[in-house]
């Protein structure tokens, strides 16, 4: 893993949301993209090297919309960059850990991800991320 590629933050609102840390971080938002395979809808901040990535759920079933009733909002996942998604994937089932996407899928910001369930990494779900070449 290269660095820490951003942390998703569930929320109720983007629009709300979004006026909020724009404040907190001093910059506006460079993109906002939904992501309708995941019934979620994103907006990135870039402050300094750090990336956040607000997530909203477009529909009742998602993801999303199931961790915001389950936890509310907050931290939802901690993301990495990877050069190799493949081959990292395959690395981290041979130690161990259990891969929720044996087959990378296209997400927000031009990345392939995929994703370590909480369980095996102490309630933090992990978002692997390559960009898309």
């Amino acid at each position: 893993m290269n660095k820490i590629e951003h942390i998703g933050i569930a929320v109720k609102s983007l629009a709300e949301s979004n006026i909020l840390f724009e404040k907190l971080l001093g910059v506006a938002s460079y993109k906002e993209e939904e992501v309708a395979s995941e019934g979620v809808k994103t907006s990135f901040f870039q402050s300094g090297p750090n990336k956040i990535e607000l997530l909203e759920a477009t529909n009742p079933d998602s993801p999303i919309a199931k961790f915001l009733e389950k936890k509310g909002e907050g931290i939802h996942h901690i993301a990495f960059d990877v050069t190799d998604i493949i081959s990292e994937i395959e690395r981290l089932k041979n130690e161990g850990f259990t891969v929720l996407n044996e087959t990378p899928k296209k997400g927000a910001d031009n990345k392939l991800v995929a994703f370590l369930h909480p369980k095996g990494t102490n309630g933090v779900l992990v978002e692997l991320c390559q960009e898309i070449r």
